[in-house]
């Protein structure tokens, strides 16, 4: 007598809704020389390393419009993935006015479309 196959349990589960639901899991800033400010997040359920690069963005345009500074200029991203947490180590210079440099943003343009996509920006 054959007893049937049970594969049950090999089976994989389709995603819900809040697998792609990002969690921020915050943001540490650190003045490094004058206008070089390095800013530290960290989040899970993020879709690649571009969300990570985002959310470190968003945090440096805060940050920016918080000392009174209107612009920003990326210096360099650092993402890794570590037991299912994202961790971006985002460098950023703030100043007055527009700096030199094709990786500038407007702080208050950017904090704006954060609050738009639901991404923190502190």
């Amino acid at each position: 007598m054959m007893l049937p196959l049970v594969l049950g349990a090999c089976e994989t589960q389709a995603p819900m809704a809040e697998d792609f639901i990002p969690e921020y899991r915050g943001v540490e800033t650190k003045l490094l020389d004058g206008d070089l400010v390095q800013f530290d997040v960290a989040m899970t359920k993020a879709q690649s390393s571009e969300n990570v690069a985002e959310y470190a963005e968003c945090a440096a345009a805060r940050y920016t419009l918080t000392r009174g500074f209107g612009f920003a200029r990326h210096v360099r991203t650092n993402v890794e993935i570590e037991g299912g947490v994202w961790h971006a180590d985002a460098v950023y210079t703030i100043s007055p006015s527009l700096p030199a440099g094709l990786k500038t943003i407007d702080a208050e343009v950017t904090v704006q479309n954060c609050m738009e996509k639901g991404i923190p920006t502190v």
